[in-house]
């Protein structure tokens, strides 16, 4: 069985300051009446890396799963999934065998059209399809629906826009970005109040570690994680990823998790 890295984000608290025009009405002096506040609002989020565009969402006391790849046995010490987000038809992000092996039970499958197509029907009943653009309302969260695609003409045959899905997930004020393979689109720079963004940047199929680096420093989330960096060439150089997000901006956390641990086990 693949070995997973357990990677914790919290025991990191995301503080609730998005909100801080709100005014308090409190003879408690401003800086405890603060404190007060963002304990009451935080979420503890653990992010944990399977491979490469897979990983593990837990989320105070949801589990969320994206693309699940790699055999039912990678996720056997694993709490079972109660929501699972598919983002493409390709085949390190679309793993029917692997989902049809999963304790699914009622559980919600998210997928764009495009995904649903290409399951078997015992678990196309089961999807909710979302469109980019889309938002639904899941347990306590809310799911948007990102484009994913590519900018390139040589690489558009990769990803055309409206096939694929990133995903925000929010709850409680706290917003979580999964990219999914894409380029610097547009609609990534855009995003805002981003806490956690997992970015892709491995050539041919999403983009370089300069666009990668660019975009993340115009829309600015508080942690990033780059993921999805293996290509055809090896992988990206996630090192200068960091370096380069931290000259533009020092106040952004670039983690680096690993994405591959078969490669370290050999």
């Amino acid at each position: 069985m693949r070995h997973i890295i357990y990677l914790l984000v919290a025991g990191i608290f995301f503080t609730g300051c998005k909100n801080n025009s709100e005014e308090t009405e409190s003879t408690v002096p401003q800086e405890e009446a603060r404190e007060t506040r963002d304990t009451m609002e935080t979420a503890q989020v653990e992010v944990i890396p399977v491979s490469h565009a897979t990983m593990i969402i837990k989320w105070n006391n949801t589990t969320i799963y994206v693309d699940p790849v790699g055999g039912a046995d990678t996720y056997s010490e694993q709490d079972s999934a109660d929501v699972i987000l598919l983002t493409d038809i390709h085949g390190d992000h679309l793993d029917a065998e692997t989902l049809q092996g999963l304790e699914l039970g009622n559980i919600t499958i998210i997928a764009p059209q495009a995904v649903k197509d290409e399951l078997p029907d015992s678990l196309a009943t089961k999807v909710k399809v979302m469109n980019n653009g889309e938002k639904k309302s899941l347990q306590n969260f809310t799911v948007e629906a990102i484009p994913m695609y590519n900018l390139r003409e040589e690489a558009k045959q990769y990803h055309p826009k409206g096939r694929g899905n990133g995903y925000v997930i929010e709850s409680e004020g706290q917003r979580l970005y999964i990219a999914g393979d894409t380029e610097d689109i547009p609609e990534m720079r855009q995003l805002k109040d981003i806490d956690i963004a997992l970015i892709p940047m491995n050539l041919p199929y999403t983009m370089t570690v300069e666009k990668a680096a660019d975009a993340v420093l115009e829309f600015a989330p508080d942690k990033v994680y780059p993921y999805h960096f293996r290509g055809t060439e090896g992988k990206a150089d996630v090192e200068k990823f960091k370096q380069l997000v931290n000259e533009g901006n020092k106040d952004i956390e670039v983690i680096l998790a690993n994405w591959y641990p078969e490669d370290a086990a050999e």
